[in-house]
């Protein structure tokens, strides 16, 4: 049982057989015609008799050694960035016209177990809500699939459900065990009320007290353990094989992909006219997967499309490389999200079945949390956000009108404390507010003049910093506008009346902390600037702050709390060439995500 529960093997695609090509060896002494009596009789027999059994146990320890898979190509976000809204990523059999029916990984029997899920044990038949005010906006007709309605406030007790109702009594008895910091715990934990059996759910150190009591609530026992996710889930693993615990994987698995694609199976029947396509939210491709594998066998001229943020995009980067890949670094903000590598068996399906992923900001997600709250006073969580973000994006940059599109609201576990930065970016997100910089000569009537040229638009932040060497200001401020139009507008006036002026709304350096460091310059020797991010929890700054101080002046120091995605600090300090190498090992170690921002021009404009 443990083997079939723990194995480091790939599963097996469904009503499948293992690689036929690995079949046992028929024997060398058999080929050979080898006996024990020839043998005996020649000694020459012998010999060879010896060395054909030697060959044949090196062969069968071979066949018999633990197979596991190569690592995965490690690669940078960065690598693959597309203008937010095009249909990137098209897998290569939809680009080269095939027909993408899911023949390889069997999508009828994928079919067959949706069809047949005790999911509505636990789960509801979420509704699908139209969205007035955005469909009016974009000229579509918007869909919002409400999974932000389940009893977890997440469709991911879906797929926990409809893998654990399939276990024994005996495997009930023994217990389940997960790894996860969110929904996926509270699935579990539900689902193992509603099965009355013993759940162990293993969540970092730093997951947020809110959260861990919610889950331990539901009955189940909560382990703090790992710095990590991945420390966490080795934990998870390990405690699974010493007790006998079935691990259950958050969308690794053909029986939680089923779960999953129970929501794709109710879009179906609830929308019966036409449907253009079916936005969905995607982190490790369970959802994303079970939707395709029964909308793409019942509908298939429906889109389905996946959505990612630009900095957590492992799908888009795991379609375009043609195989699956491990990001060096993923971004927290929309943590249901946020993997470094997709599944082995979602990604299996989304290669044959799914259209393209669509990329959107930090910033978009921010404007779709607000306009759900403007469409019915619900807040999502950015994950939950996220395909509603996609869907408007698509629907513009392809100038859709009239047509029919589902966007999943997949989560609304919101952490409290994340507010304050969504309704910063909401409006910048929505494009209906810009973060501008303007420098001012310091001549008489100059200021009054920048005055008279923004004065007739609403400012809703504003910074001024005279700067004696340069004998200019710095004017960093926000301002709203109604279209496109009138920001190009205000640009020309002033580039009219001779006040240079930059449009830093798609730096994230400065909305994250440059707009609050606007003061006096600097011209350090050897300055490099960094952004750390690393996991909120008592004593974490300070021993950031130990581990360099010691070693190098810091110059630079900015943080700023960001709720459930980390602490983000923007630190300066002197390093010498000759010390690079030992401050990145020492970076390195710290085990959190930095980038480095001395070349970001915005940095000599507002700093030095």
């Amino acid at each position: 049982m443990a083997a079939l529960c723990f194995t480091v093997s790939p599963v097996l695609p469904l009503g499948g057989q293992a690689n036929k090509d690995v079949t046992k060896p028929r024997s060398l002494r058999k080929q050979l015609k080898i006996t024990a009596q020839s043998a005996a009789n020649n000694p020459a027999a012998a010999a060879v008799t010896d060395a054909v059994i030697r060959q044949e146990r090196i062969e069968m320890s071979t066949l018999m050694a633990p197979v596991f898979p190569p690592p995965l190509m490690r690669v940078a976000a960065e690598s693959l960035q597309y203008e937010s809204g095009l249909l990137g990523a098209v897998p290569k059999q939809k680009a080269a016209g095939a027909a993408g029916d899911g023949g390889v990984h069997n999508a009828m029997s994928y079919l067959t177990r949706i069809l047949s899920s005790k999911v509505y044990d636990v789960a509801i038949e979420s509704p699908l809500d139209s969205a007035p005010k955005l469909s009016e906006r974009l000229g579509v007709h918007v869909w919002l699939k409400r999974e932000d309605l389940q009893p977890v406030f997440s469709f991911k007790l879906r797929g926990a459900y409809s893998m654990m109702a399939k276990l024994t009594r005996e495997q009930l008895a023994k217990g389940v065990i997960c790894s996860s910091a969110g929904n996926h715990a509270q699935g579990v934990a539900l689902s193992a009320q509603k099965l009355g059996c013993n759940a162990v759910i293993a969540m970092p150190v730093t997951t947020p007290e809110i959260k861990w009591k919610t889950v331990e609530r539901m009955g189940a026992t909560v382990v703090l353990v790992g710095e990590s996710y991945d420390e966490t889930q080795s934990y998870a693993k390990q405690r699974a094989k010493e007790e006998g615990r079935i691990f259950i994987p958050p969308f690794d698995h053909p029986d939680v992909i089923a779960g999953q694609g129970t929501v794709g199976m109710e879009i179906v029947r609830q929308m019966p006219g036409p449907l253009h396509a079916i936005f969905v939210p995607v982190g490790g491709g369970g959802l994303i997967a079970g939707i395709a594998a029964y909308v793409k066998r019942v509908r298939p001229e429906v889109k389905v499309i996946g959505v990612e943020p630009f900095d957590a995009n492992a799908m888009a980067l795991s379609l375009y490389h043609g195989q699956r890949i491990m990001l060096d670094q993923v971004g927290g903000f929309a943590d249901g999200v946020a993997v470094k590598a997709v599944g082995e068996e979602p990604f299996g399906l989304c290669k044959e079945l799914i259209d393209g992923v669509v990329l959107v900001s930090r910033d978009a997600i921010c404007a779709s949390i607000k306009d759900m709250f403007e469409e019915n006073r619900s807040i999502l969580e950015p994950a939950g956000a996220l395909a509603m973000a996609g869907a408007e994006a698509y629907c513009k940059y392809y100038g859709l009108k009239g047509e029919s599109v589902v966007a999943i609201t997949s989560g609304a576990n919101m952490n409290f404390d994340r507010l304050g930065l969504v309704s910063q970016l909401a409006d910048v997100g929505r494009r209906s507010e810009a973060v501008l910089a303007t420098f001012v000569p310091e001549k008489w009537g100059n200021f009054i003049q920048f005055y008279k040229l923004v004065g007739p638009m609403n400012i809703s932040e504003f910074r001024y910093r005279y700067d004696a060497h340069k004998e200019q200001a710095l004017i960093l401020y926000s301002v709203s506008f109604g279209t496109t139009f009138e920001l190009e507008k205000l640009q020309d006036w002033m580039k009219s009346a001779s006040l240079h002026t930059l449009n830093l709304t798609d730096n994230d350096l400065v909305k994250d902390h440059l707009q609050f460091l606007v003061g006096g310059r600097s011209n350090v020797e050897n300055e490099i600037v960094c952004r750390f991010i690393f996991p909120e929890r008592p004593g974490a700054l300070g021993k950031f702050l130990d581990s360099f101080s010691v070693r190098w002046n810091i110059t630079l120091f900015h943080y700023r709390d960001q709720g459930e995605s980390g602490a983000n600090v923007l630190v300066g300090f002197q390093v010498a060439a000759s010390e690079m190498d030992e401050f990145k090992s020492l970076a390195n170690s710290l085990r959190c995500d930095y980038k480095f921002e001395t070349d970001n021009e915005v940095l000599d404009l507002l700093l030095r």
